[in-house]
């Protein structure tokens, strides 16, 4: 009876032991306070642009804006490995109603290295920025990683090695109390040479959107034969909400009509909106100039899209 006794208060004192040490950790001053701030999942309701200029100035939406007959409400740009996050940039587009949405990509970073902590000095400064800035912020990491044109992606990096990297990233930013982070899992469009789209999922828990990357290169593109195929892919092991996270449609392909057809499958197939590549691409046969403002009929197509389907423009999130 004396044992027993003896037992039950140490593992009593072991319990009481333990709540003072969660406690401790919890308002240790190591762990900054969170910041929470979220985005609302409204159908076609985002339309954003990647512009080259932006950052680091506000001015090339200005253009894009006038040609759309509507602002933008988010603006994508890319970062490179140990770039910092640009809070005065953020801040300034905020004021606009712009939420900033970066594509954090390892470029010349090893994977396995994110992965196993190496790079976590970074990160959390990186994640600390964000905090600070206080307002939402769309973040994806190694964009594309199903195609085998970047370093990071299929054919270069084990799918496990990146999905255990996109989790350790998601993880240091948590910790660090960046909790205004809407996570975009980002992956390019289906196609031959591509590898397995769910191989690459870091599940629910570490994801907040779902980015789907695809062009209209040629008259025989269609919204089907671009996303189609690939939403219904992601639908079958998430039911996340998926944004069109970088396109748009080349003259080759015949804009007023093919425009017209990419708004109208945006909204058939229920998505939260579309991010327009608004820039000339050079090289290869994917060349062309996927502006809308050098084009009078890209501009009345992508104005007929804007009125006819996307929501009524709203302030950014809080």
């Amino acid at each position: 009876m004396r044992s027993r006794l003896v037992t039950i208060v140490a593992l009593a004192l072991a319990a009481t032991a333990s709540i003072f040490a969660i406690k401790s950790i919890a308002s240790s001053p190591d762990r900054p306070p969170a910041v929470h701030a979220s985005l609302p999942v409204s159908l076609a309701s985002y339309l954003g642009v990647f512009e080259d200029g932006a950052p680091p100035s506000y001015q090339p939406l200005v253009a894009f804006s006038t040609a759309a007959g509507r602002r933008p409400n988010l603006l994508g740009y890319f970062s490179g490995w140990a770039q910092a996050f640009d809070v005065s940039f953020a801040r300034s587009i905020r004021a606009h109603g712009v939420i900033p949405f970066v594509q954090i990509d390892p470029t010349f970073a090893s994977v396995q290295a994110v992965a196993a902590g190496t790079y976590d000095g970074y990160l959390r400064s990186y994640a600390n920025s964000v905090r600070n800035f206080g307002h939402p912020v769309v973040i994806g990491f190694g964009h594309e990683m199903n195609a085998r044109w970047y370093s990071w992606g299929y054919g270069h990096v084990p799918a496990p090695t990146f999905v255990a990297a996109w989790r350790h990233l998601v993880t240091v930013f948590r910790g660090q109390g960046a909790e205004n982070v809407t996570w975009l899992w980002t992956v390019n469009a289906d196609r031959p040479g591509t590898g397995p789209i769910a191989a690459w999922w870091p599940g629910a828990g570490y994801v907040t959107w779902v980015g789907i990357d695809g062009y209209y290169y040629g008259p025989s593109d269609t919204f089907a034969s671009v996303f189609g195929k690939t939403i219904d892919q992601v639908r079958a092991f998430t039911r996340k909400p998926v944004l069109l996270s970088e396109t748009a449609v080349g003259p080759r392909a015949g804009q007023f009509v093919k425009i017209q057809d990419l708004f109208r499958g945006m909204a058939t197939y229920r998505t939260l909106g579309l991010v327009w590549f608004d820039k000339v691409q050079s090289g290869g046969a994917y060349h062309q100039d996927w502006r809308i403002e050098d084009s009078q009929t890209a501009e009345d197509s992508f104005r007929l899209g804007v009125r006819d389907e996307l929501a009524p423009a709203s302030p950014p999130g809080s």
